[in-house]
């Protein structure tokens, strides 16, 4: 007999709304139907999609001891996205987000030497700390171009292989980071509105590395790092050019219409003591008087039916931006257009790779 589950608000809006990205990301439309069917209460999330995740992970350990490698990086690299979407917007039981974070990370860790091409994770000094990161290379090309990836408010580097895919295939090195308030930065390191600080650290990195070409940078974020990269490259004149995914102009003036989840996450990761304070910091996540500095090329991706950070924030950035623009304005894209990948992920890999003089492959 068929029971049906009565969700509560929080599910049903994960339910109407975070499928395109979970799917594009690399899990399954199959594990996202069956794992968010099961789950009444937003207090099972985590524990649901760790049930799920373990799976994909038991089958990863299982072909490494066979020694199948491909099949293992594929098989972790899936539990590592599975345990990631566990954690990232599971705030109001820390315990419980943290062991599941712990399992995402190791479960990449071990995806890394089987994944094609193989990654390495790194770590990069940050303010009497570290932040970490996973490279990654195009096979033949010495020396490559790399972009610098950084994540959103609730993404991290373990979610970064699908958005890593289309530039290693066009010649270009990936370093997918943790900055503060992000992934492995989360714990140690607020969010702050001045990442190019975060950035300033991450190039430098780059620079120490004699495999990939610190003369050929880009600088890439996603979401709230749609407004990290914009801010990263206003300061930071390493960067060659900039890709910047459905980022907020002013992070403040999205803030009364964010879901009750995000908001929330937004606290605790700027390490607030309450949502008062989650707004005062909020406001300092802006560029006005500071888009104007942008000289490199920037690329700018929005959909029209964001419901998150209206696109009207991307064609402010585009209009008040010094340097050279591309504004795509994808008309039925959802947020980040996840549920349109194909109309802006291959375009903005190659812009990129022209930019950066990439080897064609």
């Amino acid at each position: 007999m068929n029971i049906e589950v009565q969700h509560d608000s929080r599910v049903k809006d994960a339910i109407a709304h975070w499928a395109p990205r979970f799917v594009a990301n690399g899990v399954s439309l199959t594990d996202f139907q069956e794992v968010t069917a099961s789950i009444a209460r937003w207090d099972d999330w985590c524990r649901a999609w760790s049930a799920r995740a373990a799976v994909h992970e038991e089958m990863g350990r299982e072909a490494l001891a066979s020694q199948h490698f491909v099949s293992a990086g594929e098989h972790l690299q899936r539990a590592a996205v599975c345990y990631h979407f566990a954690k990232f917007l599971f705030v109001h039981d820390l315990a419980q987000m943290q062991a599941a974070h712990r399992k995402a990370v190791e479960c990449r860790r071990l995806a890394l030497p089987h994944v094609r091409p193989p990654g390495e994770r790194v770590e990069i000094p940050y303010e009497g700390g570290k932040l970490y990161g996973i490279l990654r290379k195009p096979p033949g090309v010495a020396r490559p171009p790399v972009v610098a990836m950084a994540p959103g408010l609730d993404s991290a580097k373990e979610e970064m292989d699908a958005y890593e895919q289309p530039f290693l295939a066009r010649g270009l090195a990936t370093l997918a980071f943790d900055g503060p308030g992000q992934g492995e930065g989360e714990y140690a390191f607020a969010i702050r509105g001045d990442y190019e600080v975060a950035a300033k650290a991450v190039i430098d990195f780059i620079e120490t590395r004699d495999d990939i070409d610190a003369e050929r940078i880009g600088f890439w974020g996603v979401s709230l790092g749609g407004y990290y990269a914009p801010r990263a490259a206003a300061f930071e004149k390493r960067i060659k050019a900039c890709i910047a995914l459905a980022g907020p102009y002013a992070w403040a003036e999205c803030w009364d219409a964010l879901p009750d989840l995000t908001r929330e996450a937004f606290r605790v990761r700027s390490k607030s003591a309450d949502q008062a304070e989650a707004r005062k910091k909020a406001a300092t996540l802006s560029l006005e008087g500071v888009a104007g500095r942008i000289t490199c090329p920037l690329f700018i991706v929005t959909g029209k039916l964001d419901r998150l950070i209206p696109w009207q924030h991307a064609e402010r950035l585009a209009r008040e931006v010094s340097g050279p623009v591309v504004l795509s304005i994808i008309e039925d894209g959802n947020h980040v257009a996840n549920n349109r990948t194909y109309k802006w992920r291959p375009q903005t890999a190659d812009w990129l790779a022209e930019q950066l003089g990439a080897s064609r492959a």
